[in-house]
């Protein structure tokens, strides 16, 4: 997981899912108009829904909560998420609960996720954890194209079986994609192939026997050094025993690459490596768009 496969191409996009038995699409688009940011439009097939819209941070910030009402996704299902925000709008996109990927009967299940921002949008997309309960074949593909000054929150948090039942991840496969365009031009692709029988799954440089892991990306024009030192502060000794989090220091990881700053973390509970990346989150959010860190209501019940 620290060392996640990544190539530097473009490369295919991930196989489309065969039959599937819950074909669910939702299409939203975010304008900023003077100073609020409303969802303008949506659009949706299946059960794949905006449950709500919400302005805790006042009229700037427009937080839309996306449930999936079936609750679980199961081979052959496909969710596809399409989100579009124009210049200067600020979208904050949460789920209420965790994502269950459950056991496949043969076919696959796959999730997409596909943002496309102006010049001065920004995009925070926060969801709840994926627990794939095993025999589950999960296929996920993420897409963030910017524009100019856009600036995207992304996170992604895995938990391989359902661990507070006992449960481990014996078979089954996940395969992650994510990209990062800029005008145009590709800035980060990354790629994760993960079988239940995966050497990575034990590997130092990988998960090193841990069921959960979690990436935070944050996509800028570019990543400040600042940034980069808040972010590792919150991986520290020090942070982590605030924080109480049964965590070691070597669990945690945060590097950059031009246009994009990630941190990574692993571990035994979801809780540990949700905690975490929130503190992540909590450092950056003021330093990146000049926002204090209020999280959601959704995250606490």
């Amino acid at each position: 997981m620290l060392d996640a496969t990544v190539s530097n191409e473009q490369g295919a996009a991930l196989a489309p899912a065969r039959g599937p038995r819950w074909q669910a699409t939702l299409a939203l688009r975010f304008a900023r108009l003077d100073v609020h940011t409303r969802l303008i439009h949506r659009d949706h097939q299946g059960p794949l829904v905006v449950q709500k819209t919400l302005h805790p941070e006042g009229p700037t910030v427009c937080q839309a909560v996306i449930v999936h009402p079936p609750g679980g996704i199961a081979g052959g299902d496909a969710l596809d998420l399409r989100v579009g925000l124009g210049n200067d709008a600020h979208a904050q996109l949460i789920t209420p609960g965790a994502a269950k990927w459950y056991r496949s009967g043969g076919c696959f299940a796959s999730q997409s996720f596909a943002a496309t921002l102006a010049s001065g949008a920004v995009l925070e997309w926060l969801p709840h954890e994926a627990i794939l309960f095993d025999g589950a074949q999960a296929r996920t593909h993420t897409r963030l194209q910017l524009t100019g000054s856009a600036i995207a929150f992304a996170w992604d948090i895995v938990c391989l079986g359902r661990t507070a039942h006992g449960e481990h991840f014996a078979s089954g496969d996940l395969h992650q994609r994510i990209e990062v365009v800029r005008d145009g031009a590709l800035v980060w692709v990354e790629q994760n192939v993960m079988t239940a029988a995966s050497s990575v799954r034990a590997a130092v440089s990988g998960l090193a026997g841990h069921a959960v892991f979690g990436t935070l990306l944050i996509a800028a024009p570019v990543i400040e050094d600042a940034w980069l030192a808040a972010a590792r502060a919150a991986g520290s000794d020090l942070a982590l025993e605030d924080l109480a989090l049964d965590l070691a220091p070597h669990d945690c990881a945060v590097t950059r690459v031009p246009g994009a700053l990630l941190a990574r973390c692993r571990a035994d509970a979801t809780g540990d490596v949700r905690a975490w990346l929130t503190a992540v989150w909590a450092a950056l959010r003021p330093m990146v768009i000049g926002r204090p860190a209020l999280p959601p209501r959704l995250w606490s019940t």
